[in-house]
């Protein structure tokens, strides 16, 4: 891809910076303004119908392909962020990959494999909900995974650094294709989590989505947001930017992460392709058929 082509990554207070210096103690779990829940919405809702136009442009352009990464701890609130979000698109330009435990046959091959299966074709939009991290998030967490994956071999103390050299390769090739990467961490508060936890029990209609273990790993959220940490300051690159959103206003959230797409997909400069001469005469004539009918 020639840089005058090249993208640039929205702009926003929550970018993931290039060189490393991120912190995530630092980063706001919550809004850094004073917000009006119903003003939000409706911005968003503003920002999802645009996000709507362009896809339908980025799809009749067919030169790139956009793909939204969303990781967070569990309640962080990817599913209804994705959902909020995205209401807007045509489903014939769209699709969402969602990466639970790997299959026997993923398992047999390299950790990338079922990433790359599931990757959008140029003019559409694809949504990762959880992604090629969860092998240097909750991998790293449970060590003991990688047993499962009958690697030849390893170092505990050199492969994160080496799964993490192959993520930044992988997404600079893509990049380098047409394929535009911009990363979601939604990074919800331990306090916040419990709360959604309690509010799972308390719901019938929500029961389904609780998991018992889901509160043992909540004693492992140090490990976590260690990992979260490395993982975004290894990874977080110009062609594939990650951005801390903070989620423990689920409104609050979803408008920061509308803006971002509907920026990212407007700095592409996209179109509906324009048609020559030939074909122009050739609408004309069927006009004039269709008006004798």
């Amino acid at each position: 891809m020639s840089d005058e082509h090249r993208w640039t990554a929205p702009r926003s207070d929550f970018l993931v910076p290039f060189d490393g210096s991120f912190r995530l103690a630092d980063a706001p779990t919550g809004p850094t303004e004073e917000v009006d829940e119903d003003a939000l919405e409706d911005a968003r809702e503003k920002r999802t119908e645009a996000i709507g136009e362009l896809q339908r442009k980025l799809y009749a352009d067919d030169h790139y392909s956009a793909l939204f990464v969303f990781q967070a701890m569990d309640a962080g609130g990817k599913d209804s962020t994705i959902r909020h979000v995205f209401t807007g698109v045509n489903p014939a330009g769209f699709q969402v990959s969602s990466f639970k435990a790997p299959s026997a046959e993923e398992l047999d091959h390299d950790f990338l494999w079922r990433i790359a299966r599931r990757l959008p074709e140029r003019g559409r939009i694809g949504v990762f909900n959880r992604s090629h991290y969860e092998e240097v998030l909750v991998v790293r967490v449970h060590p003991e995974y990688l047993e499962g994956q009958r690697l030849p071999s390893y170092d505990l103390d050199t492969i994160w650094g080496e799964r993490f050299e192959s993520i930044r390769n992988f997404e600079k090739h893509l990049a380098d294709n047409g394929t535009v990467i911009v990363k979601f961490f939604l990074n919800v508060s331990l306090d916040e989590q419990k709360e959604r936890f309690l509010r799972r029990i308390d719901k019938p209609s929500k029961n389904w989505k609780f998991n018992e273990g889901d509160v043992e790993e909540r004693k492992r959220w140090p490990d976590y947001m260690h990992a979260f940490e490395e993982a975004l300051n290894a990874t977080s690159r110009p062609w594939a930017p990650w951005y801390a959103i903070p989620a423990d206003s689920k409104p609050y959230m979803r408008l920061q992460v509308a803006r971002i797409v509907q920026q990212t997909l407007e700095s592409l400069r996209v179109d509906y392709p324009e048609v020559d001469d030939e074909a122009k005469a050739g609408l004309a004539k069927c006009r004039r058929m269709l008006e004798e009918q």
